[in-house]
């Protein structure tokens, strides 16, 4: 009878071992994820042997804490200041550096008009030293001076035959860091 379904393929499937067979393969792969699962569970199983190493690690962590702390930094910043970013970090660079008794004796001779601004900064960094970390504000150096771009006010200018041509006023944000000066 198997012989004539193959013969003659008009006939439907009436051999109900077929689809028995389709369930037996089907059933083989589950059998096989089981064992999967066996082998995975087993390795869990292996894996609290590394958990000595771990341990070990963590107690020479602490050892690492021991470095010296970093030294305090104090910072002061001057946002919205009313000048060109440009003329402002010609400024910044002369004082990046220095000690601060030597650049507010740059700042208080310099003709430029940022260094005003620059040198206000400077000496509320210092006092912000003094007040809210316990340093003496006489003894630090300028370790960092950023001068960033502010918002740009627009304006307009009348011109010859009706024209307008633009005006743009910079501004500016200027931030100081003080560390103390190592001795």
């Amino acid at each position: 009878m198997a012989d004539e379904t193959k013969d003659n393929p008009d006939k439907k499937n009436s051999n109900p071992d077929k689809k028995n067979s389709k369930k037996v393969a089907k059933k083989e792969p589950k059998a096989a994820a089981k064992k999967e699962t066996k082998k995975a569970a087993a390795k869990k199983e292996s894996a609290p042997k590394k958990a000595p190493k771990k341990a070990a690690k963590a107690k020479k962590a602490p050892a690492k804490k021991a470095a010296p702390a970093a030294p305090p930094v104090v910072r002061a910043s001057a946002r919205y200041v009313r000048i060109a970013p440009r003329k402002a970090r010609l400024i910044a660079d002369q004082v990046r550096g220095l000690h601060i008794e030597k650049a507010r004796a740059l700042l208080r001779f310099s003709p430029r008009g940022a260094a005003a601004d620059i040198h206000k900064l400077i000496d509320s960094a210092a006092a912000n030293a003094e007040n809210n970390h316990d340093l003496i504000g006489d003894e630090m150096k300028v370790s960092s001076i950023t001068v960033d771009e502010g918002p740009t006010l627009k304006r307009y200018r009348p011109r010859a035959q009706g024209r307008a041509t633009p005006i743009h006023k910079r501004t500016s944000h200027i931030a100081v860091a003080l560390t103390p000066v190592e001795d």
